[in-house]
Formats: structure tokens, C-alpha cells, sequence
């Protein structure tokens, strides 16, 4: 690289920092100005998020829904570095990565996401598991596993959270494990899917109560441990036993990104203009969960996969027209709907003057997510497996 090339640095591969990798390797750079990409994450793999339920019920494979970084950047020019971010030096412009790498920026995207906060409750560190990474994943598949081949009579989930996570990973946990399955949904509120439009809650409140799930409304967690969970509902503290405890409840922005010398809302994000710069730090763009954003219509942006990938193609553009000297554009949300999987082959989804639930609403899902992947080449891959995998399907069956 030579002292002139200016180099644009994305920390975090989700919707919003591989997107926006993706887009900004599209542009059309003059060769003179032709910057270089830098994508880092601390995992090897993209996780398409809102598919990763569908390894619970092996509906999906992993290599469908967390497709390697290198596969996906090959033939773009995007450099990938899988690495932690330590720090970010904002008056150097530098990025601090472990084993002490470090290395300066012109422009910085920052897109690493949120956690799941673990530290509110007694025994959630140690035995609660987040669903968020194909780790998270990996780790339930494991716990599940085990449970299967053991000769307990029944299998005791808790799913503590009745958004739209806790909501999905009940319905798809009840149908794995049907009749041997004991699966309770532990909300603190008064109802479901609190900011959900009424006929995605209606058709969820249906699918739990199909699939014989226990909704717990108005009860708090108190405690846990490795084999009960206590449960508060109004004053009162019951210790019921369990035998996975599933927590979905919130999100947290990660510490380096809190501790980073920029505005904050009280949660910790970062403020950031519709321009979806960092307030003070014209340099610097933050996306998806870690942003407080509110668009150029004034709208507060919802922290969504949905946002992170809108935000994706501002934010390439923005990078693009703040180097080539053309005017940047205010980010303009679009709500485009909302979709849940609730089971194989059932969902709901409303959107665009469209009120689906069942098969249909399942199928459109699918599409919307195929389209959505992150390229054609993927796109393919996986559409082709889609269209194959009900033929080979039959194909076994009637061979057996």
C-alpha cells in the first residue's frame, strides 16, 4: 500500500459492516482513488441472524446461513481480518486489534453490533445461553443433544424474553422436541411481542398455544442455577427445576464501543447524524444496534437487521461521496414489514399492505431472506439447494 491510498476500515461483519463492505467495493472508484477495504470480525463466518432458528430444527444447514467472510469478499478486493477489537484511537485514527496489531484509517464504520446482557440476574452467566452467534447455536445443539439421548422423561426449556427471539425459539424448540418437551416463555410485561402489529401477535399467541407452550406474562426471573430457575410473580418467588434456560432478554453495546470518547445516549450508543456520521466525528459512521439514529425525516430508527441493512448502502455511498467530493445523503428508513418464524413451515409476516401467516407467509419469508443474502453468488447456491432439497426429499422416501 502506498502513503497516498486511503484506507477505509470496517469494524463488525453483520448486516450493516458486510453490506457495507460489499456496497463500497461496488462503487465506481477511479483507479487513481481506488481505496483500501478492510472488513474485521472476530468470528470466521457472516451470520445471517434471522435464519439461525432454522438450525434448531435442521430446516437450514450452517454453510446456508453462515457463509465464510473469505467466500464472500473473494474477487471484491475487501481485505477480511478476524481479529477482536481492542480500542479505537479517534485523534490518531487508529484501531487496536489483540495480540497488540493496530493499524491507521481514514474512514471507520463502526458496526459491531450489541450483546445480550448476562449480569442482571444471579447464575445468567453461568447458566443461562444467549441465542445471537452460530456459537450460541452450537452450544443448544449440544445441550439439546444430550438431553435427546438421555432417558429423562421430559425436557425442560425456560425461554426468558417474549420478544420476537424468545417468541421464535419457543415455537421452534416445541416442535423439535414435541410431546417430550416442557417449553415455558417468561415475559416481564403485561403481553407478547409488545411492539408488534396486533396480527403478528395474534398469529404467534396462536402457534405457542398450538404447540402447548407455557407463557409465564408479568414474572420476572430472580435467579438461576444449573438445574432450576425462580421465577417472581406478584411478590412471590417460585423455584421450578429446568433444564435449559434460554436468554434472549435485551440488548447491551460492547464495552469498547461505550467506552469510546463520543456523544452517548443513556444506553451507551453512539449519536450519530442522518448522515449516519458520528456527532463531532464527520470521519467516523456508526450502524445498526451500537447507533442512535433518527433518519432525515426525523423518525427514530429501530435497531434492526432490517435498518443495519438499509444503513449499509447510506453509509457505503456516504464514505464514497465524502472522498470523491459529492454531496452526502441524509439515510431515509424504510419499514418494509416484519417477519417471524414461528415453527417449520409456518410464519407470519405483515408489510407493504400484506397480512400472511401459515405456509404462504413461510414461503414469502424465504424469498425475502434469499433476496437479502448478501451475494448472487450465495443467493444461487442456496435458492438451488432450496428448489432441490423437497425433490431429494421425496426421492429418499420412496426409496426407503
Amino acid at each position: 500500500m502506498s502513503d497516498q491510498t486511503t484506507r477505509l476500515c470496517i469494524l463488525g461483519g453483520g448486516f450493516g459492516g458486510l453490506y457495507t463492505a460489499l456496497r463500497l467495493s461496488q462503487l465506481p472508484w477511479e483507479t487513481s482513488q481506488q481505496p483500501e477495504i478492510i472488513l474485521v470480525d472476530q468470528s470466521d463466518r457472516f451470520v445471517f441472524m434471522p435464519l439461525l432458528y432454522e438450525l434448531l430444527t435442521g430446516e437450514l444447514q450452517t454453510w446456508e446461513i453462515a457463509p465464510p467472510f473469505e467466500e464472500l469478499l473473494a474477487n471484491t478486493g475487501v481485505r477480511f481480518t478476524q481479529a477482536t477489537v481492542m480500542g479505537i484511537d479517534s485523534e490518531q485514527q487508529r484501531v487496536q486489534l489483540q495480540d497488540g496489531i493496530e493499524f491507521a484509517y481514514d474512514r471507520l464504520v463502526l458496526s459491531l453490533g450489541g450483546v445480550t446482557p448476562m449480569e442482571s440476574v444471579p447464575g445468567v452467566a453461568e447458566h443461562g445461553i444467549p441465542f445471537r452467534a452460530i456459537a450460541d447455536a452450537y452450544r443448544l445443539e449440544e445441550r439439546l443433544r444430550i438431553l435427546e439421548e438421555s432417558d429423562v422423561e421430559k425436557i425442560r426449556v425456560a425461554v426468558v424474553g417474549g420478544g420476537y427471539s424468545g417468541v421464535e425459539l419457543a415455537c421452534k424448540l416445541a416442535e423439535r422436541l414435541g410431546e417430550r418437551g416442557r417449553i415455558r416463555l417468561i415475559e416481564q410485561g403485561e403481553m407478547i411481542l409488545k411492539t408488534s402489529p396486533e396480527f403478528n401477535r395474534e398469529a404467534s399467541q396462536n402457534a405457542l398455544n398450538e404447540r402447548k407452550v407455557w407463557i409465564d406474562l408479568d414474572t420476572s426471573v430472580d435467579a438461576i442455577s444449573a438445574d432450576t430457575i425462580s421465577l417472581l410473580y406478584k411478590g412471590q418467588v417460585d423455584t421450578i427445576p429446568v433444564d435449559i434456560v434460554l436468554w434472549t432478554v435485551g440488548t447491551t453495546v460492547t464495552p469498547v464501543v461505550r467506552s469510546l470518547p463520543f456523544k452517548q445516549n443513556h444506553r451507551g450508543q453512539l449519536m450519530i447524524t442522518p448522515t449516519l456520521q458520528v456527532v463531532d466525528h464527520p470521519e467516523l459512521y456508526a450502524l445498526g444496534d451500537l447507533a442512535d439514529c433518527r433518519d432525515a425525516t426525523g423518525q427514530q430508527v429501530p435497531n434492526t437487521a432490517q435498518s443495519a441493512f438499509q444503513q449499509a448502502d447510506y453509509a457505503a455511498w456516504n464514505i464514497w461521496a465524502s472522498l470523491t467530493g459529492r454531496p452526502l445523503l441524509p439515510f431515509r428508513y424504510q419499514h418494509l414489514g416484519e417477519m417471524m418464524t414461528l415453527g417449520t413451515d409456518n410464519a407470519t409476516l405483515t408489510g407493504l399492505g400484506l397480512k400472511l401467516d401459515g405456509v404462504f407467509a413461510h414461503l414469502a419469508r424465504r424469498l425475502a431472506y434469499l433476496y437479502r443474502m448478501p451475494t448472487l453468488d450465495h443467493q444461487l447456491k442456496v435458492g438451488l439447494n432450496w428448489m432441490a432439497q423437497p425433490l431429494l426429499n421425496l426421492l429418499k422416501n420412496e426409496g426407503m
